[in-house]
């Protein structure tokens, strides 16, 4: 049985929550515009576009995610957005007033990262006969992913703290120390950890798709060559 039938969450709840945050994405654009703010309108801009990741890939592959994961993504992006603004008026972000919130961000987001190296591996390993990916292996890899992109991330976080110190602007990415770069990356893993587990109930479908995908590639590809 699947998160959403426990808890008793229908698809219409879920699209409904999914459009309502995208529009709250909408909303905490313009707040950055108006505030001047170049962080906040990278960050909602950036989410914005990773909630239509979904839409495109079924619109351009033919690849169609069901509510549950649509939704997955797009609270993943919303809450770094929002953690960036806040409640106007507040005076105050949930990253710099919330300990806790910069974690629960890194762990959804690693845990989409995990998604789709899992989805691609998998696809892969069930297009292509020469390639065969042992499970145990494949839990593995789905760490290791998580863990090496996590630590390209926190280097790409440093750097542009260094950039945003001799600039003096308002970086869209912040690093708060050695401490918080350590908790982000057990974060990471933790949401990786996630996926490694669960992933082949909640992605075989999008596996399957994706590996449908590319064996009509191949069919095509063939029939051209004739």
């Amino acid at each position: 049985m699947r998160l959403r039938d426990r808890v008793g969450i229908t698809e219409r709840h879920q699209r409904g929550l999914t459009r309502a945050m995208q529009l709250s994405l909408v909303g905490l654009l313009f707040i950055g515009v108006e505030r001047g703010n170049p962080g906040i309108v990278v960050n909602t801009l950036l989410g914005l576009g990773v909630t239509q990741l979904p839409s495109l890939l079924e619109r351009d592959y033919g690849i169609s995610l069901d509510a549950g994961l649509t939704l997955w993504i797009t609270t993943a992006a919303f809450l770094h957005a929002f953690g960036t603004v806040g409640i106007p008026g507040t005076g105050t972000t949930p990253y710099r007033s919330t300990t806790w919130w910069d974690h629960m961000t890194h762990a959804l987001s690693s845990s989409l990262v995990a998604a789709v190296g899992y989805t691609t591996v998998r696809a892969l390993d069930e297009h292509n006969p020469d390639i065969d990916i042992p499970s145990r292996f494949m839990f593995v890899f789905i760490l290791s992913f998580v863990m090496a992109f996590g630590v390209v991330w926190e280097l790409l976080e440093f750097g542009i703290g260094i950039v945003t110190a001799w600039t003096g602007s308002d970086g869209f990415l912040i690093q708060f120390g050695v401490e918080d770069t350590m908790l982000d990356l057990l974060f990471n893993t933790a949401g990786g950890l996630v996926v490694a587990v669960w992933g082949q109930a909640y992605l075989t479908d999008v596996a399957g798709a994706l590996r449908d995908r590319l064996d009509r590639r191949d069919d095509e590809s063939a029939g051209g060559a004739t």
